[in-house]
C-alpha cells in the first residue's frame, strides 16, 4: 500500500491513480489521515484490493501533506549509525538516544525551508509510522505494529542545538518546517529486505549522503521494543531513525544550508521529498 494525504484527504497511490479512501470505502473509514491509524490493521485489508503505484508516481507535489499528520510523539534517535556518531564526535551509543522534534516542526514533503540561521543541517532519515500501538512491543513483532514507512528530513540548527550543556538536541530540531515527511506511507510488503534500503541526501544536486539500513547500530524492531517498555506507542506515532554520515557539521570546513539550495532526500522504495532553502 501507499498512502498519501492530498488536498488533505487520505488518499491511496494506485495504478489506476488516487484513490480517495473515504468515498471509495462509502465513509467506513475517514478522509481525515490522522485517524486511520486508530483502525490501521482494517484498513490494510480493505485496501489490499488495490494494486499500489509505482515508486515516483505522484500526483501534484504542491497537493501532498504528510502521511501522519497529527502524531501525538514523535520520537527520535540520535548517534544511530557508527560513522555518523564519529563525525559528530560522539562515542558509539551503548543505548538508544532518544530525544523528540516537537509537533510543530512537522511540514508537508515538497515546500519552502524557512533557515532560522547559518548553521542549518540536513540529515537524511527512515521514519516509521505506528499502527497498532502499545507497551512492551518485542522486537519479533515490531513489524506487525509499524503501518509503514516514510522519508524524513531532521533539520538542525546546530548553533541552537549546542548552545548549552547538555546539547538541547529537541529544541536545535524543531523550528518550522524542521521536520518535513513524506511523499507517501509504504507497506514493508512494497519494500522487501529492510536492512537493503537505501537512504541519500543532495544538495544542489551533490550527494552528501548515502547509506543503508542494516548499518543503523539499533534497528527499528530493537527501537520499538526498547521504546514501547517505557512509553506507550500510539497509532500514528512517528520515529525518526537516525542518519547515515555526510552532515555538514562533519564536514572540514563545516558547510551548512545557505538560501536558494534545494535538499532532496530520497529513500528506495519509498521516494523522495524537497525543500528549497529561504531566509526565515
Amino acid at each position: 500500500m501507499r498512502l498519501a494525504v492530498l488536498d488533505g484527504r487520505a488518499t491511496l497511490l494506485t495504478a489506476d491513480g488516487p484513490v480517495d479512501v473515504e468515498r471509495a470505502s462509502d465513509g467506513r473509514f475517514p478522509s481525515d489521515a490522522a485517524l486511520l491509524y486508530e483502525t490501521w490493521d482494517e484498513l490494510r485489508d480493505w485496501a489490499s484490493a488495490f494494486v499500489p503505484a509505482a515508486e515516483g508516481e505522484l500526483p501534484d507535489r504542491a497537493r501532498l501533506g504528510a502521511p501522519s499528520p497529527r502524531p501525538r510523539q514523535v520520537f527520535a534517535i540520535g548517534l544511530n549509525y557508527v560513522d555518523h556518531a564519529a563525525e559528530s564526535g560522539f562515542a558509539v551509543p551503548e543505548h538508544p538516544v532518544v530525544f523528540t522534534k516537537f509537533a510543530s516542526s512537522l511540514a508537508a514533503p515538497f515546500g519552502e525551508l524557512p533557515l532560522s540561521g547559518g548553521t542549518v543541517d540536513w540529515e537524511v532519515e527512515l521514519v516509521a509510522v505506528i499502527g497498532r500501538g502499545g507497551r512492551d512491543i518485542p522486537a519479533a513483532e515490531a513489524w506487525d505494529r509499524i503501518a509503514g514507512l516514510t522519508v524524513g528530513q531532521d533539520y538542525s540548527d546546530r548553533e541552537v542545538q549546542m548552545a548549552a550543556s547538555p546539547a538541547q538536541f529537541s529544541l536545535g530540531k524543531s523550528f518550522a518546517g524542521f521536520a518535513p515527511t513524506g511523499p507517501a506511507l509504504v507497506t514493508l510488503d512494497e519494500l522487501g529486505d529492510p536492512d537493503a534500503i537505501r537512504l541519500e541526501c543532495t544538495v544542489d544536486g551533490e550527494v552528501v549522503q548515502s547509506g543503508v539500513v542494516g548499518d543503523m547500530i539499533f534497528s527499528l524492531p530493537v527501537l520499538v521494543e526498547r521504546l514501547s517498555a517505557v512509553c506507550e506507542l500510539l497509532p500514528g506515532d512517528l520515529i525518526f531513525t537516525g542518519t547515515p554520515p555526510g552532515v555538514g557539521m562533519g564536514r572540514t570546513p563545516v558547510r551548512y544550508l545557505r538560501p536558494g539550495e534545494r535538499v532532496t532526500t530520497r529513500i528506495a522504495g519509498i521516494g523522495e521529498i524537497e525543500q528549497v532553502c529561504v531566509p526565515r
